[in-house]
Formats: C-alpha cells, sequence, structure tokens
C-alpha cells in the first residue's frame, strides 16, 4: 500500500527527457560558478587576458581528462536504465550526488574561510564551470539528436 502511494507520487519522466534534466542540472552548477567568477572578475582591476584564458585552457583540460568521462558515464547509464519512466531525480547516482554535495560544501568552506583570498577565487569558479557547461552541452547534444554513445 505504501509502495503504491510512493509510486504515485513519484516524479518520472523518460529516460529521454532524463538527459533534458541532467543538462538543466549541469548548466545550472556550471552558470552558478561562472556568475560567480565573473562577479569575482567585476571586482578585480588586476585580472589581464591571460588570466582569464589560462581558467578556460585549464577548465577543458580538466573536462577533457574528467569530466568527459563523467558526463559518458552519466549518459550511457540514463540510456540504459531498465524502466522507460524512472524518477526525475534519477540523472544521477547515489555517488554522483554524494560528490556533488562534497563539492558543493567545498566551495562554500573555500569562500568563507579566507584561505583564498576572494580576488583569487574566480579562477577557481570559471575553471569548474567550463567543464560542467561543455558536460551540460553534451547532455543536450544527446537529448536533442537522441544519438546513442559510444
Amino acid at each position: 500500500m505504501m509502495n503504491d502511494f510512493f509510486h504515485k507520487i513519484k516524479p518520472s519522466v523518460s529516460r529521454h527527457n532524463l538527459l533534458l534534466i541532467a543538462g538543466m542540472a549541469w548548466t545550472t552548477a556550471g552558470g552558478i560558478l561562472a556568475w560567480r567568477g565573473i562577479d569575482y572578475l567585476a571586482g578585480n582591476d588586476f585580472i589581464r587576458f591571460w588570466h582569464i584564458a589560462i581558467d578556460l585552457a585549464a577548465g577543458g583540460i580538466f573536462y577533457i581528462i574528467l569530466f568527459a568521462k563523467i558526463s559518458r558515464k552519466h549518459i550511457r547509464r540514463i540510456k540504459g536504465l531498465s524502466i522507460p519512466y524512472p524518477c526525475a531525480f534519477s540523472f544521477f547516482n547515489f555517488r554522483a550526488y554524494l560528490m556533488m554535495a562534497i563539492m558543493i560544501t567545498g566551495g562554500i568552506l573555500l569562500r568563507k574561510s579566507g584561505i583564498i583570498e576572494k580576488r583569487w577565487l574566480f579562477n577557481f569558479f570559471i575553471t569548474m564551470a567550463v567543464p560542467l557547461l561543455i558536460s551540460a552541452a553534451r547532455f543536450y547534444y544527446y537529448w536533442a539528436t537522441n544519438k546513442e554513445i559510444g
């Protein structure tokens, strides 16, 4: 009886649209970091073009080394789900939600602790925003094209 209740209130979506929700989640995370980075950039007069170029390049490298594999794994997992209408929150597995919680907590602690001067935090935020936004684009691509991931 309780199982029926939870089944009725479960926010379920198609596996296909779960890719869209995942893209929106990654866009939100990357957007927040990019916004914070840009906000810190706006308040600094010592920033030069090469600071931003290095951050963008480092973010691209971080995507290639780590986030490409992570996003591919999540896309494969979503496309391979055995139920046609999984929960809308199943775009991440438990481990990914735990990792996200640790990263958010770490970012807040880093910002609040003063370990790194606020004027340098833009490097961290921009560098992390890049792979998140590229990964989001990848989710949108597989949602829009409905291709299988290789």
